[in-house]
């Protein structure tokens, strides 16, 4: 046995495997080079269009995973592996996946649909299954949300869809619900016209539709006010914030007795007396 032969053919095979190898490592990485280029061209040319950035991330979703696909056939192939086998096992080996992870696919057709039927777009501040917060990216398979506390919150596409959808963004304003307790001897009237000029004065509040003040309900300490301003969608918690504190700072400022509950003992109680029992005073 000649190993002089048999270790030259051996230097020869892995030299050439590794010639391949560094080869096939520098077209993975122009490929990926030239498919980010691309995809910048092409995100470029639809903001140019002034394409909604909801479809243009769902399209360079799937530009994106398509040409890192053709990229790793062409890797094979120079490689010297049957492409044409290979497209035929990734086909089975993706019917496979499907059947055995079918809440992908739901997935991806939610996806499609999200995009085609337009509840919400990418900025926009929803509530979809069970999450609340900002649109960030609506991906091939899972929607990206930003809640209010700065979580990022993925989810499934087919979760949302089949969810009920509210979309604060749709609408060009929204109405604040507060409410504000008033003490049984404070007249309620008075408190009305006190806050709607108070609230009137709020920055950012709009007054075509006017601030909404009424008569809610009625509990153990008194009347209890709706107190409903309206603002645009940016400035809703500026609103909130501050139509409480207008709430607390008006009333104080008028001497309105703090709200207490108020019950009354019976004249059979055992011990025959007839007062009034006082809980501890709540906040207006």
């Amino acid at each position: 046995m000649d190993f002089n032969s048999i270790s030259q053919v051996a230097v020869g095979l892995l030299t050439g495997f590794g010639l391949k190898l560094l080869g096939a490592i520098a077209l993975w990485i122009i490929g990926q080079k030239l498919i980010d280029f691309a995809l910048k061209l092409v995100r470029r040319g639809f903001r140019s269009q002034h394409i909604d950035p909801t479809i243009v991330n769902y399209l360079l979703n799937i530009i994106g995973v398509t040409l890192r696909i053709v990229l790793v056939v062409a890797l094979l192939g120079f490689f010297g592996i049957e492409t044409t086998s290979f497209a035929a096992l990734l086909a089975a080996v993706g019917v496979a996946i499907g059947a055995a992870w079918g809440g992908l696919l739901a997935n991806f057709a939610a996806g499609a649909f999200l995009v085609i039927f337009r509840p919400f777009k990418v900025g926009d501040f929803i509530t979809a299954a069970g999450v609340t917060g900002t649109v960030t990216e609506i991906g091939l398979f899972t929607t990206s949300i930003n809640t209010p506390e700065n979580v990022l919150t993925i989810v499934g596409n087919n979760k949302i869809f089949a969810d009920n959808i509210q979309n604060f963004s749709a609408n060009p304003y929204r109405r604040v619900d507060l409410v504000a307790q008033l003490h049984h001897n404070v007249d309620h009237n008075h408190a009305i016209n006190l806050l709607k000029a108070r609230i009137s004065e709020i920055p950012n509040v709009l007054t075509n539709p006017a601030p909404d003040v009424e008569i809610l309900e009625f509990n153990l300490a008194g009347p209890v006010l709706a107190v409903r301003p309206y603002a645009n969608n940016e400035h809703y918690w500026q609103v909130y914030f501050d139509t409480n504190k207008v709430i607390r700072e008006s009333f104080g400022e008028a001497g309105y007795p703090v709200p207490e509950h108020r019950y009354a003992i019976s004249e059979s109680s055992p011990n025959g007396n007839v007062s009034g029992i006082l809980t501890p005073p709540v906040g207006y």
